[in-house]
């Protein structure tokens, strides 16, 4: 069995906290970090390295956990640049344009859509991204859902099943036939295909009631529950996944108070986060000229808070998790450390994963070295292309 030892570290983020001097991101020091059969089998000081076939000499570098980005949709054909410049200009964002991805990716080919799946993973994994997780949505057919779901799990175990995207134009004057096509047959057949359930709950696409009914026949399906809620505006959608024990809602943009105490109520015996995170999108808000979600309300309230990027054509187009640390930090009101750990441990939670997001004995080996000394520069350092080398399951990429 070969092994790889990752040498010379000088600032290791392990998301492992401890009584000692490393905080919540369990910084270690001057260490090194051994690696067998892609997981991580020893951490200690550097001048107990043990010997290895391989070597990385990371120079005195940071080295964190991989980013866990959460939330994308890289399923789809065609842009929407011109709508992004329309915005730019002043026109408000409402998700409709939803529907014309929806368009564009009925009519593209598999291969052209698993080419721009393994195009964004790729640019994704070479800023530090080693999980992602890949919505459908952007086909709403039966056989385009299903289609959707299949070219994701080439990629990632981390599938969500989004049929209830928005009601597509040929539903529009039905949208209960649509919801009983997403509860039956769009159901069974995207079943086998994805671990998660989501649900676009926002005016203008579906209801508490809509939701409801679909995030429930999803998990009587055996799907985990994720949900989109409270992007645009005051609504039920946080709330509604609290009640079905979602392990995440995301975007969270428009709180009020007893949707914060909602999330807050979900805390475990342990009182070390809740079981269902909140997971903010910073690129949507900056893509679509919207007022960020307040990071410091939930994480004083003690809820877990996750980053991810809504890599989308339509309103966040970035795979970049170090672009949304830098914007959580200067726009939402978190330290870098929390934002590092949420770009990180929190998209762990928000997947319901124990074996990423931290580097400890035992964790699968995804992590980044940084072409910098410490995690902070990440945020300090917008938009410079600091992740050096990664390694994924232990192989460097």
């Amino acid at each position: 069995m070969s092994s790889l030892l990752v040498d010379r570290i000088g600032e290791l983020v392990t998301n492992v906290a401890d009584s000692g001097t490393g905080g919540p991101l369990g910084i270690r020091r001057n260490v090194a970090l051994l690696v067998e059969a892609g997981r991580v089998v020893w951490i200690g000081p550097a001048r107990d390295a043990p010997a290895a076939d391989h070597r990385i000499d990371a120079e005195g570098a940071a080295v964190l956990p991989g980013f866990v980005d959460s939330h994308a949709h890289l399923v789809f054909a065609g842009d929407r640049a011109v709508e992004f410049a329309a915005r730019m200009a002043g026109r408000p964002y409402t998700g409709g344009g939803i529907r014309t991805t929806v368009g564009a990716t009925r009519a593209a080919g598999d291969d052209e859509l698993r080419a721009t799946v393994r195009r964004l993973r790729a640019e994704a994994l070479r800023q530090g991204t080693t999980t992602i997780e890949i919505k459908s949505g952007y086909g709403l057919t039966v056989a385009d859902e299903v289609r959707s779901l299949r070219i994701a799990g080439e990629v990632t175990g981390d599938t969500t099943f989004l049929g209830a995207h928005v009601v597509p134009t040929e539903y529009a004057d039905r949208p209960d036939d649509y919801v009983g096509l997403v509860c039956g047959p769009m159901l069974r057949a995207a079943a086998p295909y994805a671990r998660w359930i989501d649900v676009f709950c926002e005016r203008g696409a579906f209801d508490a009631d809509h939701a409801r009914a679909i995030l429930t026949c999803g998990q009587a399906a055996g799907l985990g529950v994720r949900l989109h809620a409270n992007q645009l505006g005051p609504g039920p959608g946080v709330r509604l996944g609290v009640e079905l024990g979602a392990a995440s809602v995301d975007h969270c943009t428009h709180l009020t108070d007893a949707d914060v105490d909602a999330l807050a109520s979900t805390a475990g015996p342990d009182r070390t986060g809740t079981t269902t995170v909140a997971t903010l999108l910073p690129g949507a808000e900056f893509s679509t000229r919207s007022p960020y979600p307040d990071a410091r309300r939930l994480l004083d309230a003690g809820i877990t808070v996750a980053l991810a990027t809504d890599c989308n054509p339509g309103s966040s187009y970035t795979s970049s998790m170090p672009f949304c640390v830098a914007l959580a930090v200067r726009e939402m009101g978190m330290t870098p450390a929390e934002a590092v750990w949420a770009a990180t441990a929190g998209g762990a939670r928000a997947l319901r994963r124990t074996d990423v997001g931290v580097l400890r004995p035992g964790a699968r080996a995804d992590l980044m070295i940084l072409d910098a000394p410490s995690h902070l520069h990440l945020a300090y350092r917008p938009g410079v292309p600091l992740v050096r080398q990664v390694l994924h399951d232990g192989v460097p990429r």
